[in-house]
């Protein structure tokens, strides 16, 4: 049985290499962010309770090894209205004044009972309880995770979008001249309005996409700040990032290398395994059940009544009275309670070797889509790179044409049409490639 460890909420955390530091006037890294979420957001905050309240059961079980101890105390007033006069009346042992129609009475007495063995049990559920401590801190880590993973694909999402929106702009700004361009060769009749009206048109689409990507901008804004609790009114923007080729087609671990990082350093896999060990153990508890239970008990006691003929402070001495004994409780015939509890904790051994199969297969899977996602962007982003600056030089040399009135209007719009859908694709490759290399990197048992 490992040591149980108790894990700290707030870990420490790094960057992704391509993010910076500092965080100055509203303007948020990565690092930044997950800080932020990790001490405000609310579902996180939820399970650091739920972490501390298993730590009270700790202590609640480790008090089950020590002596239970209860006090007792009884006053009362005993009325006979219709005694005979004269003689004594004797109660309890004590003789009374029978003149004495109202009495008196108090008893005092401390208990002490100290299970000395009970198969074990008492220990046991201090393990237990410290493994249930240990399994609500691997739940807290999964969270936080889950939580530093949507971080990261959000903030990615808005430097992708961010960077489309450039792009978009530039070719606005190309529109724009080359609409110019086309008035001033309606001007002259070399070009006619229907065509000029196919560039005003590509102007007003291309501001129409510029507004269309600051939305997603903002959504994924709105998202983040959502996620890590950050007030409405808390200056917000993502640090930019100039990120290179080396970033993007840094080299990919195998699959199997990072699963099996995976297998020695994530939370829900050690979860996982505990909640086995816990099984076998909540199995021992319930067999213990069919044991005796030995235990120590002891009590010490007063009483006293008024009206005696004995005064109260010899009542005392002669009513003083104490006890020891040994209590041995033997199972006989429980309804089936232990067996049952037995046959349920079985169940639950099997149930915990299916969840850990059930959790290495998610694992498993979701490396291999994070590995291809980034095997196949990478590649992928090479050959938009190339198509690019093939499209780019292609889109050059037709406006130029154009404006020599050597190329037509629909060629031109086709040549800006696939020179955008290139850029678009290159970047939504190049970030997905960054984004799944480092969530590997994440999943390996690195920080982000």
């Amino acid at each position: 049985m490992h040591k149980i460890r108790k894990k700290c909420l707030a870990a420490s955390l790094a960057l992704l290499p391509w993010v910076g530091m500092a965080q100055t006037n509203g303007v948020w890294t990565l690092q930044n962010c997950i800080d932020y979420a990790v001490a405000h957001n609310v579902q996180l905050l939820k399970s650091a309770a739920a972490e501390q309240s298993a730590s009270v059961d700790v202590a609640e079980a480790k008090a089950g090894l020590l002596p239970s101890l209860s006090g007792a105390m009884t006053q009362g007033v005993n009325y006979r209205p219709f005694q005979e006069s004269g003689g004594n009346f004797v109660n309890g042992g004590i003789a009374t004044s029978a003149a004495d129609k109202v009495t008196q009475n108090g008893s005092y007495g401390i208990n002490a009972q100290w299970v000395v063995w009970n198969g074990g049990k008492n220990r046991m559920s201090i393990t237990n309880a410290q493994y249930s401590q240990q399994l609500a801190a691997y739940d807290t880590q999964t969270q936080v995770n889950e939580v530093k993973e949507q971080i990261a694909q959000l903030y990615v999402q808005i430097l992708y979008m961010t960077e489309a929106e450039k792009v978009n702009r530039t070719l606005l700004s190309q529109d724009s001249i080359i609409c110019e361009r086309g008035q001033q060769m309606v001007n002259v009749g070399s070009m006619s309005k229907a065509d000029l009206a196919q560039l005003q048109s590509q102007v007003s689409q291309g501001r129409y996409n510029v507004v269309n990507v600051r939305t997603q901008i903002d959504n994924a804004k709105m998202q983040l700040r959502q996620l890590m609790e950050l007030p409405a009114d808390e200056a917000f923007d993502v640090q930019p990032v100039d990120v290179t080729d080396v970033q993007v087609l840094n080299s990919i671990p195998s699959k199997d290398a990072i699963y099996s990082s995976a297998l020695d350093s994530r939370p829900e896999i050690k979860r996982s395994q505990l909640a086995i060990e816990q099984s076998h153990l909540s199995t021992k508890i319930a067999k213990s059940g069919y044991l005796p239970t030995i235990s120590l008990t002891g009590s010490i006691g007063d009483s006293h009544v008024t009206g005696s003929q004995t005064n109260w402070t010899k009542q005392m001495k002669n009513n003083f009275n104490g006890s020891l004994g040994v209590t041995v409780s033997i199972p006989i015939f429980d309804n089936r309670k232990n067996k049952s509890a037995v046959e349920r904790a079985k169940v639950a051994e099997t149930t915990a070797q299916l969840d850990l199969q059930d959790t290495q297969k998610q694992l498993y899977q979701t490396i291999e889509t994070y590995w291809l996602n980034a095997t196949n962007s990478q590649a992928k982003y090479v050959a938009a790179k190339s198509s690019v600056e093939s499209m780019a030089t292609s889109y050059e040399l037709m406006t130029e044409q154009f404006n020599l009135g050597l190329k037509n209007i629909a060629e031109l719009l086709n040549s800006r049409a696939n020179l955008l859908n290139a850029q678009q694709t290159m970047l939504q490759d190049k970030y997905t490639a960054l984004l799944n290399r480092n969530l590997l990197n994440f999943y390996a048992g690195n920080e982000l």
